[in-house]
């Protein structure tokens, strides 16, 4: 399946995230307007939430903070964020997360 919110970046990848603070958990949360919509708990205070956002990604794709970086959108709730990580491997753990996301 081919990601809308994901595209390469030269051996790695550009992630599109929207983001939705102050969740009750945080986690994925489906496909929103061509980005991958985040819940996070974390409150959008002094860079609290792209704090958590990294970290969250960082956990969850197993790679240390520094292998992500916020490009675009450090005020707003759109982001841009570069991974490294090949796009294959990113739509794999995207195909892993959004499904259960999906599931009841």
């Amino acid at each position: 399946m081919s990601w809308p919110c994901l595209s390469p970046h030269g051996e790695g990848s550009l992630l599109a995230v929207s983001v939705v603070p102050g969740a009750r958990r945080t986690g994925a949360d489906g496909l929103h307007d061509g980005a991958l919509r985040v819940r996070l708990v974390a409150r959008p205070v002094e860079g609290q939430a792209n704090v958590a956002l990294v970290q969250w990604l960082a956990d969850e794709l197993k790679l240390p903070r520094r292998a992500i970086s916020l490009l675009r959108g450090d005020t707003s709730r759109r982001k841009q964020l570069a991974i490294a990580l090949p796009p294959e491997r990113l739509a794999e753990w995207l195909d892993r997360v959004l499904a259960d996301a999906a599931a009841p």
